[in-house]
């Protein structure tokens, strides 16, 4: 029989217990809290964050959408062109990259249209065009004659060296070998194989353009296209002025260049000399820049295409980066 001291002893060792037992479910309980309230908060970034990417990924398609209408808008003014036909109110588009902005229901974009002629065909470029250009776009003497040479030697059919050029030997000494082509470049992007050729030469860095917006592999004429070759073009041909440059933009600003005598008196004793490098009329390839920008944002989205117009209001891409390298 348990004494009185004995029960009571007992009782508190049972309150004890139950003490803990409950301090215990707190804790639990705590704890169950605690980690619902993780999984509700992870569920509610998850959420935002989805939702962010949707609305990031419905503006890129939108943005797309709308480059590539300007594609289509740029093609539509080149047979305008071709047919001397412009809209009541508008004037016909020029093809020198002159810039033209359209407005749409929250967004716009903004295309540009390049006459190929204007640019510098590297498949028929003369050494000194091509060495102006690079000193133009500001590529350091000294590496211009390993690329210009290099450049030389990619495309010539033959496997020997011009003095600072390089062959197969070159290239096959790279960790990653491969041979000289020995023909015709089929893209400008091709020029990355190139000795010498970097990207930030070729593309461009900052608001410093690359050589890839100054040449084309598309256009049938070896010669340049005085009427839509912007003035780093220009500036590449032999016995060029930057007076003279600038003359031949602001004059076709109001008219195009048409005919020796004209040229001439723009020229003036000049003209000898550029006389071979140098043409009035475009060919039937174009390059298409369109940048599309939605509300205020300014990141946009670019699409860069050529296309040839045909007859009969046909027309096709021999070129079409989706999306291009600019994203301005």
């Amino acid at each position: 029989m348990m004494t009185k001291t004995q029960e009571s002893q007992k009782h508190k060792g049972v309150r004890g217990i139950a003490a803990s037992e409950r301090g215990i479910a707190l804790l639990m309980v705590f704890w169950v809290l605690t980690v619902l309230m993780v999984i509700v908060l992870s569920f509610s970034y998850m959420t935002r964050t989805e939702s962010h990417a949707t609305l990031v990924f419905k503006e890129g398609m939108e943005k797309k959408f709308l480059a590539e209408a300007g594609i289509e808008r740029g093609i539509m003014e080149l047979f305008y062109r071709n047919q001397n036909f412009s809209v009541e109110g508008s004037d016909i588009w020029k093809i020198d990259g002159t810039p033209y902005t359209v407005q749409m229901e929250d967004g716009y974009y903004t295309i540009r249209i390049m006459d190929e002629a204007g640019h510098v065909n590297i498949n028929s470029v003369s050494d000194i065009i091509l060495k102006n250009l690079l000193l133009n776009v500001g590529v350091q003497a000294e590496e211009v004659d390993t690329i210009v040479d290099s450049i030389m030697d990619w495309k010539d059919p033959d496997d020997l060296h011009r003095l600072h050029g390089a062959e197969s030997d070159y290239y096959m000494s790279l960790p990653t070998p491969y041979k000289a082509k020995n023909a015709n470049f089929d893209t400008l992007e091709e020029l990355l194989l190139v000795k010498g050729v970097k990207p930030e030469i070729l593309y461009g860095s900052g608001e410093k353009n690359g050589i890839i917006d100054f040449l084309t592999v598309n256009s049938i004429s070896s010669q340049i296209n005085i009427n839509t070759a912007p003035k780093e073009v220009l500036m590449a041909i032999p016995g060029m002025t930057p007076e003279l440059a600038d003359g031949i933009i602001n004059y076709r600003q109001s008219k195009e260049i048409m005919g020796i005598q004209e040229i001439q008196g723009i020229l003036g004793e000049n003209y000898i000399t550029m006389a071979p490098y140098i043409i009035t009329g475009g060919t039937n390839s174009y390059t298409i820049e369109s940048v599309a920008y939605k509300g205020n944002r300014k990141a946009g989205y670019a699409i860069k295409a050529t296309v040839v117009i045909e007859a009969n209001n046909k027309f096709r891409y021999v070129y079409y980066k989706n999306p291009s390298h600019k994203t301005q």
